[in-house]
Parts: C-alpha cells; sequence; structure tokens
C-alpha cells in the first residue's frame, strides 16, 4: 500500500512537469521563433521481491518478480520544425528556412536563435529587439565585391561610412544615330551640336558639347571638336583653367554605303579619347583616375566612340546625332555621390546597400550556426540558447547558409510552431492522468485506514 502511495505521488509529479510544459507552451503561442517543448515519461525503479532462476533437471526457471515504484521525467525535449511565416516588409526581418541559427553576441558571448527581427541602433549596428549584436562577415578589404569569413564579427551596414558610395569618374561615351551629308549646318562654323552630361572624379557633374563639321573637300569625312564643358554652374571650364582635346577629330564614313569606316581614315578604328587637363596649377587633375594600384588600369581620358553612327539620308535631311554616357557595355557611365535609400539582404544572407547614384554596395553578409544535435541547446531566455557538450560547440566562424542548403527569406519572421489542437489534446490527456494518480492516493489512503480499523 505505501508503495501505490509513493507511486501515485510520481505520477503527480510527473503529469504536473507536463502540464507545466504545455502551459509554456501556449504562453508562446504567439512568441517570435519560440520552439515548442515535448514531455515523455519513464518508468523509474523497481523492488525486487524475487529474483529470476534458471531451469534445472528437476524444476523450470522462474521470472522475476518486481513492482514498480512509479513514474518519471525521461525527456523534456525541443520540437525544431519551422513555424510559419509572417511577412512585415522590414528590410531587417528574416527567416532562415531550415535548422540553423543566427548567431548573436552579448556581453563578449555568442548565442544562437531562430528570431530574426533585427533594426539598427545610433550606430548602424545590426541588432535584435535585445540591442544583441548580429554576427557575421566583414567585406573583404582587398576585393570589396566579396567577403572575408574568418572570426564572425558585429556587422555595421548602416555606419557612417556605409552612409554614402563614392563617385565615380565617366571613362566611356558614344555617338549614335544619323548624320545628313546635306544637313546645311554642317557647312557652318558652328556645325552639328550634340552634348552628353559626364562626372568628374569627385562626383561633380558637367555637360561637354561637341559640334560635328563636314569636310569641305570630301562629304564622307567630318571633323569633330569639343566646344565647350559646362559645370552645373554653367560656367565654361575651357575659359576657366581646362583645356581638352579629342586624340583624333576626323571620322570617316563609306561613300558607298554609308557605314562608319573608323577614326583618322583608319578602318577599324573606333574610338578615340576626350582628355581634358588643368591649365591652371591651382586646380585638380579630376578627369583622371588614378585610384588603382595597377598602373594599367589607370583613366587618363574618357574614350569617344562613333562606330554607331551612320551616314544616311533622312527626312527633311537634317542630323540626328545623340552622344550618351557610358560604353556600348553599359559601363564607364560615372557616378555622383550616393546617399543609402534601401537595404536588400539576399538568400545568402548578404547585406547589400542600395544607393540613389544606381551603386548596389556589398556591406556584408550574415553568418548562420550549425549543430549536430541542435535539440541539445540550452535555452537561456530572451529566446536565446547557448551551446553545450550535447549539442556540438560554436566553432566562432560560422557557417555560409549556401553550403546548408537553406537559404534566408527577407521580410519575414519565423513564428511560434506550437501546435494548439495537439496542445489542447494534450492537456486532456494530462489531466485525465493527473486524475488517474490522484485516486492511487485515494484509494491507498482508503486501505490504509481500513488496516488501522482492524483494531478498535
Amino acid at each position: 500500500m505505501m508503495r501505490s502511495l509513493y507511486s501515485g505521488v510520481a505520477g503527480l509529479k510527473t503529469h504536473q512537469t507536463k502540464m507545466d510544459v504545455i502551459g509554456n507552451n501556449i504562453s508562446n503561442v504567439n512568441t517570435v521563433g519560440f520552439k515548442s517543448s515535448q514531455v515523455l515519461f519513464k518508468d523509474v525503479l523497481y523492488q525486487t521481491t524475487q529474483s529470476a532462476t534458471g531451469a534445472t533437471n528437476n524444476s523450470g526457471g522462474v521470472n522475476a518478480k518486481q513492482i514498480g515504484l512509479g513514474t518519471g521525467v525521461a525527456t523534456v525535449s525541443v520540437s525544431q520544425t519551422s513555424g510559419s511565416a509572417q511577412s512585415t516588409n522590414n528590410p531587417y526581418d528574416l527567416m532562415i528556412n531550415g535548422s540553423s541559427f543566427f548567431v548573436v553576441n552579448r556581453g563578449g558571448t555568442n548565442y544562437f536563435t531562430k528570431v530574426g527581427a533585427f533594426k539598427t541602433d545610433d550606430a548602424g549596428n545590426l541588432v535584435t529587439g535585445n540591442g544583441d549584436l548580429v554576427m557575421g562577415w566583414q567585406v573583404d578589404p582587398d576585393d570589396p565585391t566579396s567577403i572575408r569569413r574568418d572570426i564572425v564579427t558585429a556587422l555595421r551596414p548602416e555606419q557612417e561610412a556605409n552612409q554614402t558610395a563614392e563617385p565615380e569618374m565617366t571613362s566611356k561615351t558614344y555617338m549614335t544615330g544619323n548624320i545628313a551629308a546635306v544637313d546645311p549646318k554642317l557647312q557652318t562654323a558652328d556645325g552639328v551640336v550634340t552634348t552628353v552630361p559626364i562626372y568628374d572624379n569627385l562626383g561633380y557633374a558637367y555637360t561637354v558639347k561637341f559640334k560635328i563639321t563636314q569636310d569641305t573637300a570630301d562629304t564622307s569625312k567630318y571633323y569633330i571638336a569639343v566646344d565647350s564643358i559646362k559645370d552645373s554652374n554653367n560656367v565654361d571650364i575651357l575659359q576657366n583653367g581646362y583645356q581638352a582635346s579629342l586624340g583624333v577629330e576626323m571620322i570617316q564614313f563609306d561613300k558607298n554605303t554609308g557605314s562608319f569606316v573608323g577614326v583618322g581614315g583608319v578602318a577599324g578604328i573606333n574610338t578615340t579619347g576626350l582628355t581634358i587637363t588643368n591649365s591652371d596649377p591651382t586646380k585638380g587633375n579630376v578627369f583622371q583616375d588614378h585610384s588603382s594600384a595597377n598602373t594599367s588600369e589607370w583613366i587618363d581620358s574618357i574614350e569617344v566612340d562613333f562606330s554607331n553612327l551612320t551616314m544616311y539620308s533622312t527626312k527633311g535631311g537634317e542630323c540626328n546625332v545623340q552622344t550618351v554616357r557610358g560604353g556600348t557595355d553599359m559601363t564607364g557611365q560615372g557616378r555622383r555621390v550616393g546617399a543609402l535609400t534601401d537595404v536588400s539582404i539576399d538568400t545568402q544572407g548578404k547585406i547589400f546597400g542600395v544607393y540613389d547614384n544606381g551603386i548596389t554596395k556589398l556591406l556584408g553578409q550574415i553568418a548562420v550556426a550549425n549543430f549536430v544535435n541542435p535539440a541539445g541547446l540550452e535555452a537561456v531566455g530572451d529566446s536565446l540558447y547557448k551551446e553545450t557538450q550535447a549539442s556540438g560547440a560554436f566553432d566562432g566562424i560560422g557557417t555560409d547558409i549556401a553550403n546548408t542548403g537553406e537559404t534566408m527569406t527577407q521580410g519575414v519572421i519565423e513564428m511560434s510552431n506550437v501546435d494548439l489542437s495537439n496542445e489542447f489534446t494534450e492537456m486532456i490527456v494530462t489531466q485525465r492522468g493527473f486524475q488517474a494518480n490522484s485516486r492511487i492516493i485515494t484509494v491507498s489512503d482508503t486501505l490504509i485506514e481500513e488496516l488501522v480499523n482492524l483494531k478498535r
């Protein structure tokens, strides 16, 4: 009777533990990134009243006689299934589609979380709602288009250095359209005018004005000259400390077909260089770019490509020539200084800054952590986990999520994976189990009462 009494007590304790876990699951049904837990029971000690014996020549074997002493909690396991996705449209909200964890740092210690509800602080750091630093890899200083994957450090996508994008000098232009040989303006000193906007090495904008005139003796030959280069204040810098020249000023067309032949009368040579230098030593050489460590990549002039021009007849007999900033391959356009306007995070966790001058710049990459046994992580509150011997160790470097076959989704967060229908069902079962164990105590007490009442 005493054994059954204590078995009932053990059953009450274990069912109470299960109810505690169910209550925690239900209370966190709307907690972002929460992972529900499940309780498994086990039987505990047994009292052996008779040991097992083997068969002999005169008798058969006898099984052991054991009386169980109740139940206990075997495990409280955490379900690692993913919760549903909730759209937030916040560019810093992320969801990992898989079992990986974000790495965050609090007080110099790395922790792990499934909650990707991030934001930036006043220093531009990427942080959690509790101010924990989100960890990842920085841009390789030797190659701004790649990531250096070493020890994880705090990501600062909106730090002061990332608020602007450096300007870029225009290095290419091309002319397109048609030169009509009968256009009378070709025979004047002003010629046919075409303009193109450019940027210098500091990001200042200018407008270059070209004029095209026809050779008086050969109508298949035309001369290109720089008429003016005006800054944003409409001041011609050619009259204010600068000079400009074209490497070759004559272009030629085929008299029979009207197609472009070449620059300087040389077939196949399609480009020349527009060189702008300072004639006043107080002015800078802002139209040369010598920022590259490789001298072969230095830019000393702006390429002008004429290969898209034709010399056909047109309605009205007028030229229709345009000059476009940048090359035909869409490079070398140049840009002014850009201001950060948006942030984009791709499926690999790479953070890109989007600037209002058309630049998209890599700012870093969010690292993830993987564990052999993620259920072995220890919850420490605030939706954070820390590594244990059961989970396996974090190497301090992290993993590129692309190498795991998983992805990140921007603008959504992972909700709780609690299944209310399952929790309520387990609650009913737990309630009935608790009730049944309480009956064991009640009946055992009745039996003890009858035993005490044998002598009155």
